[in-house]
C-alpha cells in the first residue's frame, strides 16, 4: 500500500492473518475496533541521515492515501487515522510519527470476518442445558439487519439437530439475542424473526417436530457482555437454547 520513506528502515514488523486493533478513531472522534488482517510496522531513520518532521511524515502518508481513494477519518497533533473502501474491502490505517520524526509506527488492518473454527457441539450443548437450563450457540450467522440464516450456519444447526434427535424428550425455546446498536423496537423484532428463522430451518431441513420448538426474541435485554465494545457486541449477538 505504501512505499517506504527515504532514509528509514524497518525496525520491527508483525503480521497476523486475523487480529483486532482498537486504536483507530473515526470521523466522529470515537475509538473503533477493527478486525481482520493486521500489520504493525515500526520504522526508524538511518543514523547519519536527516529525518523528516512529524508533519512531513503525516502529510506524505495522507496525500499518498488520498491518491488511491482513501479518506482521512481523524487527525490530531500526533496521529492521522485513515480508511479506504475499495474493491469490496475496507482498510484502516493509523500513522504515528514519534520522537520528532525519528521513527514511524504504522497500524494497518484489512477488515474481514473471522473464520469460524469452533462450532456448537451436541454433547457440550446437552451438558450446558443439564447444568444451567440453557446453552448459547455461536456459529449461526445472519447478514446485518436480516433474518435469513446464512449457509455457513450449517455446522451449528447440525449439532442442534443432533442434540434434539438424541434426546427426543427435550423441548426448547429458541431465543434470539441482539446487541444494543440500533433502535430498540427494531432489535426486538429482529431477534424474534431470527429465532423464527432458526426454528423454520430445524423443522424443514432437519425434520424436528415443531411442537418441540418455540421461537422467542429478547433483543438486547439479556446481554452476555458489555455493549460498549465491538467484541462485547459480537458476544451478545447469539442464539440460545432454553429448556422448556
Amino acid at each position: 500500500m505504501f512505499t517506504r520513506l527515504p532514509n528509514y528502515y524497518i525496525d520491527n514488523y508483525e503480521e497476523n492473518e486475523f487480529d483486532a486493533y482498537d486504536g483507530f478513531v473515526d470521523s466522529s472522534g470515537n475509538y473503533k475496533t477493527v478486525e481482520g488482517r493486521k500489520f504493525h510496522i515500526n520504522y526508524h531513520f538511518k543514523e547519519g541521515t536527516k529525518y523528516l518532521s512529524e508533519a512531513q511524515i503525516k502529510g506524505n502518508y495522507r496525500e499518498a492515501f488520498k491518491k488511491i481513494g482513501g479518506v482521512v477519518q481523524y487527525e490530531d497533533s500526533y496521529n492521522v487515522h485513515m480508511s479506504l473502501d475499495k474493491g469490496g474491502k475496507v482498510t484502516w490505517v493509523l500513522v504515528h510519527p514519534w520522537n520528532g520524526g525519528q521513527g514511524i509506527e504504522l497500524y494497518i488492518v484489512e477488515e474481514k470476518a473471522m473464520e469460524q473454527y469452533v462450532v456448537a457441539d451436541a454433547d457440550a450443548l446437552a451438558k450446558e442445558i443439564s447444568l444451567t437450563g440453557k446453552a448459547a450457540v455461536y456459529g449461526i450467522h445472519f447478514d446485518t439487519g436480516k433474518a435469513v440464516v446464512k449457509p455457513d450456519s450449517k455446522p451449528a444447526l447440525e449439532e442442534i439437530a443432533k442434540l434434539l434427535k438424541k434426546d427426543t424428550g427435550l423441548k426448547i425455546y429458541v431465543v434470539g439475542h441482539t446487541d444494543s446498536i440500533g433502535a430498540f423496537d427494531s432489535n426486538m423484532s429482529l431477534s424474534m424473526a431470527r429465532a423464527e428463522a432458526v426454528v423454520d430451518v430445524l423443522v424443514k431441513e432437519y425434520g424436528i417436530d415443531p411442537g418441540r420448538l418455540k421461537a422467542h426474541g429478547v433483543g438486547p435485554l439479556v446481554p452476555a457482555s458489555t455493549n460498549r465494545s465491538e467484541d462485547g457486541q459480537a458476544v451478545n449477538r447469539r442464539v440460545e437454547l432454553v429448556e422448556k
